[in-house]
């Protein structure tokens, strides 16, 4: 299985947004060149997990948070990037987001029970 770089390089920059830090904040922070965390941001390069804990420690989240794109029982974190989601939302767009992930899920089930005959 091939780690999506792009992916965990995207959940480190939204933390590092929230946190109000630039690149070379988060990168003086744990000890890499901007130019790398740059590349890591952008998933242009592999980031190793010693960097992955090391990022995940100066930005006070978890691994989890971090790789959760990439993890098959990740369901806790994207509970929460839900809610977060629907928390930003007016009243009519949390309405709109329940019909159409309802109907997601139905066209994703239906497929699922395709595949199974």
């Amino acid at each position: 299985m091939e780690l999506d770089y792009k992916a965990i390089g995207k959940r480190i920059k939204i933390a590092r947004i929230g946190l109000d830090l630039t690149q070379k904040q988060l990168a003086d922070k744990v000890s890499l060149s901007p130019t790398h965390m740059s590349n890591v941001e952008t998933g242009t390069t592999k980031v190793s997990l010693t960097t992955i804990v090391k990022i995940a420690n100066a930005l006070g989240v978890t691994v989890d948070d971090l790789l959760c794109d990439n993890l098959l029982q990740a369901r806790p974190q994207f509970e929460r990037d839900m809610q977060a989601l629907l928390d930003s939302c007016e009243p009519y767009e949390v309405r709109i987001a329940y019909e159409v992930a309802k109907a997601a899920i139905e066209t994703v089930r239906a497929n699922e029970k395709l595949k199974q005959e």
